[in-house]
């Protein structure tokens, strides 16, 4: 918590643009005081952290990569120093494979870049962030891991199989971490986008305008930023601590089993 401020801290990795700046936003308009992470500082960076401010938080932007587990104590001092102690993660941050490449063709590299970040990265985050947590044996109104998953945890496409595999694995962690915290009244919960309009589904815009067209999403259009955001202000609530471990599916009903 912020000790000047007496709001709460979130922490929001990737949340220099796209579905991470759009939660930002959400968590800053109800209150939070809000760190964003990327991996480079820039024009973009600071443009968010304005956006924040203009939303009512106090914001800090924190350059940091999630897959360099190494670093991840100094981006914590820092977002510390700058705000108070998190009391909410919101694990965002995640990456494409370098190259879309069939589940027979594709790489060593290809494999571990996305791993490294998507699931590696983001565990052991959560994992330094919920230790600060009970260390501190601080009572706040709520404290909360949120991990944003994805579809693919459930659904494959066989040209980015490494992605899936990924969120998967992220998933069982998500209960992992719900079990070891539930007694500690932190809440863990995840959240799992669907076709959702960012840069990094940009190059395949006009082929998924064409299948939603088609009637692959019930809801009949693309997800937003804004979409994805609704549900962790949501599981940010406090009254949402019982409900540790529900999985909200972001996606306008893609993911359900159709005859």
């Amino acid at each position: 918590m912020n000790a000047r401020s007496g709001r709460r801290v979130a922490l929001v990795t990737g949340g220099r643009r796209g579905i991470g700046l759009a939660v930002a936003e959400g968590l800053a308009a109800d209150g939070f005081d809000v760190a964003i992470t990327g991996t480079r500082d820039d024009d973009v960076a600071e443009a968010a952290v304005a956006r924040l401010v203009a939303a009512g938080a106090n914001a800090a932007y924190v350059a940091g990569d999630v897959g360099v587990v190494a670093d991840h104590a100094r981006v914590l001092d820092a977002v510390e120093a700058r705000l108070g102690a998190v009391d909410l993660l919101v694990g965002n941050a995640g990456i494409a494979p370098p190259q879309r490449l069939d589940v027979l063709e594709t790489t060593v590299e290809n494999f571990d870049a996305v791993l490294g970040v998507n699931l590696r990265g983001a565990f052991f985050l959560a994992q330094a962030v919920a230790k600060r947590m009970l260390a501190a044996k601080r009572k706040v109104a709520a404290r909360a891991l949120v991990f944003i998953t994805s579809c693919s945890a459930e659904m494959v496409s066989t040209n980015r199989v490494e992605y899936c595999i990924a969120k998967a694995g992220l998933a069982m962690a998500v209960q992992g971490f719900v079990v070891r915290l539930a007694g500690e009244g932190i809440g863990v919960f995840e959240v799992r986008p669907g076709i959702i309009r960012t840069d990094m589904t940009s190059g395949v815009a006009a082929k998924y305008d064409g299948l939603i067209a088609a009637g692959l999403v019930p809801a009949g259009r693309w997800g937003e930023g804004a979409d994805v955001a609704a549900a962790v202000r949501l599981l940010a609530r406090p009254e949402m601590a019982f409900a540790t471990g529900s999985v909200i599916n972001a996606d306008g009903g893609l993911t359900i089993s159709r005859l």
